[in-house]
């Protein structure tokens, strides 16, 4: 059966535009439901590698799982114990057919599933990539028409390809997600401005580092408040002079003094622009102070196999402080730390503190 223009209107703008809705997929599927008098319209995710995995489940009508939980027949509803993932795709099956060979274990399924107002059911695979597996199911207290089983093959290309901008989206946000967390764990955040040096984009640890440092928190389309007179002029200089010469060298501005909060500033027309945003003028790369040393030297502890006092030391003196200053720190006697750090600088095959901040810096003992 092929869509029509109202069908494109009422079904498939809501599909795609339910990857980005909460629940996802509601209005869609509601109206599949509408469109089919069903009770109960499903879009059911599992992985193929760990099929024995919940599946998640967007549904419209009947909250059919919770009553099969409720009843004690749930290994009887949503065809439990087939394998989804070796379905053909894109053809709409009877669920009868998978249980037509057990005459016992059939009457026992239909006598289950009339306890949720369920006679019919039709199940169709429509995704099955990187591991993934989706099939949607319509469920009717009558039985199932062609025109249903027509609608789910037409239907099924379609959300095929919303699942896959849905897969390629979340893939995309959990990259950008650990890109964040990366940058954040090594005190570093950014922010995107455009030429009048208001906030474009800012990454939301910045954001929240910038609020407990300043007082304000950073907002979209203003600019950086609590952060000096001085501060406030570099940064509207420096986002003028990139978006006229984007090849100018790059600067920095002092943002917060204690706390401190410093960044590297670059031109932001290095990358690829987007139609839908203002065009972006400059990068602000902040570093911030960090927060606490004891995360760090358990990790160089571990990396290292140190005692944790050397290790503490170790990161003490990587963070500029002096023997004197490492012992008022630790409340040990100067003449106790310089020997740990002499233990330190032979166990690690270092000849100083240069080499020693060095070698913290460079290992994953630095983020956090």
């Amino acid at each position: 059966m092929a869509l029509t223009s109202t069908d494109e209107t009422d079904l498939l703008l809501p599909l795609y535009q339910g990857v980005h809705e909460e629940p996802r997929f509601s209005t869609f599927l509601h109206r599949v439901m509408r469109r089919t008098r069903a009770e109960y319209v499903g879009l059911v995710v599992r992985g193929d590698r760990n099929p024995d995995a919940n599946a998640t489940v967007f549904f419209a009508g009947q909250d059919l799982h919770g009553m099969a939980r409720e009843r004690g027949i749930e290994e009887l509803y949503m065809l439990e114990g087939i394998h989804h993932s070796s379905l053909r795709p894109y053809r709409v099956y009877d669920v009868s057919e998978f249980v037509d060979h057990d005459p016992d274990y059939k009457a026992k399924r239909e006598r289950g599933i009339e306890q949720l107002g369920i006679i019919d059911e039709r199940v169709v695979r429509v995704f099955g990539e990187d591991g993934i597996s989706a099939w949607l199911v319509l469920a009717r207290g009558k039985a199932c028409t062609a025109s249903d089983s027509a609608l789910l093959s037409s239907l099924a290309p379609y959300v095929a390809t919303a699942l896959k901008s849905l897969n390629l989206a979340e893939r995309r946000n959990l990259e950008t997600a650990l890109s964040n967390e990366g940058l954040g764990m090594s005190g570093i955040g950014w922010i995107l401005f455009d030429e009048d040096a208001r906030l474009l984009m800012i990454e939301p640890g910045t954001q929240r580092r910038l609020a407990q440092v300043t007082g304000a928190e950073p907002k979209v389309g203003e600019r950086l408040r609590n952060i000096g007179v001085e501060a406030e002029r570099i940064l509207a200089e420096s986002a003028t002079r990139f978006a006229n010469d984007a090849s100018s060298e790059p600067g920095a501005v002092l943002l917060n003094e204690e706390p401190r909060a410093d960044a590297l500033l670059i031109s932001a027309k290095s990358g690829p622009g987007s139609p839908l945003m203002p065009v972006p003028a400059m990068v602000a790369y902040v570093r911030f102070e960090r927060e606490g040393a004891a995360g760090r030297a358990a990790r160089l502890a571990r990396l290292f196999d140190l005692p944790p006092r050397e290790a503490e030391l170790a990161i003490a003196l990587s963070d500029g402080l002096s023997i004197a200053e490492a012992a008022e720190a630790m409340n040990l006697t100067i003449e106790t730390t310089r020997n740990y750090s002499k233990r330190l600088y032979a166990k690690l095959g270092l000849r100083g503190q240069t080499e020693l901040v060095r070698l913290v810096y460079e290992s994953s003992a630095a983020l956090g």
